[in-house]
């Protein structure tokens, strides 16, 4: 470690990683491992369990955060190349190296120690829920597809969440967590769309960089189509009531909101559809599910 970066305080340090691995974008996933969590309490005895779900809390922002530590670190000298990256933490010396195997790894301890803590099944399957945040990164490299690694890595959320509450296997948390996965693989072809030029020139692979910018568009559109199917799919093998019924039609519409303004020709909007639009669906549909199982009889 530099001399310069030993005078910087700890609570600078632990900001800068803090902004590293994004921690505030843990508001895509968690929603929905909120609603599976939720429903299988409710399906379970009725109860909110508010132990279990803080520790599924914990797992989960646990292993998002080693996940995008991996990525950063990884990724970090593409990221040097790439003017929109540019500035991230590992590329200007914010955050060493050390620093962020160091966060990774007090990361993934701690998601392995609530794993644990929640039932035996969870701390068995844990180490299968690690592979693909370490695989994602090097996706790029190997395939045009990357994002299918990442939406089947996003897609464990809601099932691991099941899993915490019931200690069993759950096919209506696999159908959240396929349109999890899907939504979430489909805005990332959004987001990757943004960075075309950046990735042909250093032999990145991705959907955009094959394919062009209006395949990746179209595939995000087929993505989120899919999600909403899977969505009413599961709120029929639920038996989800009228609040759930109205998330879904808000969800269906930010969905085409988000693909009006983001256009091939014109991806100036690109931010404000990736972040604020899917941060506002995960936020909306939870609101809604959550109120939903307060009216059918969960109890706080």
């Amino acid at each position: 470690m530099s001399s310069a970066a030993a005078a910087v305080p700890q609570v600078g340090r632990t900001k800068a990683f803090l902004r590293l691995v994004m921690i505030e974008h843990s508001v895509f996933a968690l929603p929905f491992a909120y609603i599976a969590a939720l429903t299988a309490m409710f399906l379970l005895d009725g109860n909110i369990h508010w132990g279990k779900l803080l520790l599924v809390t914990i797992a989960m922002v646990g292993l998002r955060t080693f996940a995008m530590a991996c990525n950063r670190i990884i990724d970090r000298e593409l990221d040097a190349r790439n003017p929109r990256t540019a500035n991230r933490e590992l590329v200007t010396g914010a955050v060493s190296v050390r620093s962020a195997w160091t966060g990774a790894l007090v990361a993934v301890v701690i998601f392995l120690g609530a794993a644990a803590a929640l039932n035996p099944l969870c701390l068995a399957l844990a180490p299968i829920a690690v592979i693909p945040m370490v695989v994602y990164p090097y996706g790029k490299r190997f395939t045009n597809f990357p994002h299918a690694i990442l939406g089947f890595a996003q897609a464990m959320g809601p099932v691991g969440a099941w899993l915490a509450i019931t200690g069993e296997w759950s096919w209506d948390a696999v159908i959240l967590g396929l349109a999890v996965g899907i939504w979430i693989g489909g805005f990332d072809l959004i987001f990757g769309s943004q960075d075309v030029q950046a990735d042909r020139a250093e032999g990145v692979k991705s959907v955009p960089a094959r394919f062009g910018v209006p395949a990746a568009l179209y595939g995000a559109r087929a993505c989120h189509a899919v999600t909403t199917v899977l969505l009413v799919w599961y709120a029929l093998a639920t038996g989800a009531g009228v609040f759930f019924w109205a998330g879904l039609v808000v969800v269906a519409v930010a969905f085409l909101y988000e693909h009006t303004i983001v256009k091939p020709h014109d991806l100036s909007r690109l931010n404000r559809a990736f972040f604020s639009t899917n941060g506002f669906i995960g936020i909306a549909l939870f609101g809604c599910a959550l109120m939903d199982l307060l009216v059918r009889g969960l109890t706080v």
